[in-house]
C-alpha cells in the first residue's frame, strides 16, 4: 500500500515538470517574437502545439495518480 501511495506522489509530480516546461517554452517564444516580430504567427502556432502536448502529459499524470489513489481506498 505504501508503494502505491509513493507511485501516486511521483505521478502527480508530472504537473511540476509540465509547468516548468511550459514557462520555459513561453519565455523563449516571447524572446523570439521580440527579436523577430514578423514571425510571430509561426512562433505562436508552434508554441501552442508544444503547450498542448505538455498539458496532455500533465493531465495523464494526474489521471494515473487519481487511479492509484482509488486503488488504495
Amino acid at each position: 500500500m505504501e508503494i502505491i501511495a509513493f507511485a501516486a506522489a511521483i505521478a502527480s509530480l508530472t504537473g511540476i515538470g509540465a509547468a516548468m516546461g511550459m514557462s520555459h517554452a513561453t519565455s523563449k517564444a516571447v524572446e523570439s517574437i521580440a527579436r523577430q516580430p514578423e514571425a510571430s504567427g509561426k512562433i505562436s502556432s508552434s508554441l501552442m502545439f508544444g503547450l498542448i502536448m505538455m498539458e496532455t502529459c500533465a493531465i495523464y499524470g494526474l489521471f494515473v495518480a487519481i487511479l492509484l489513489i482509488g486503488k488504495i481506498a
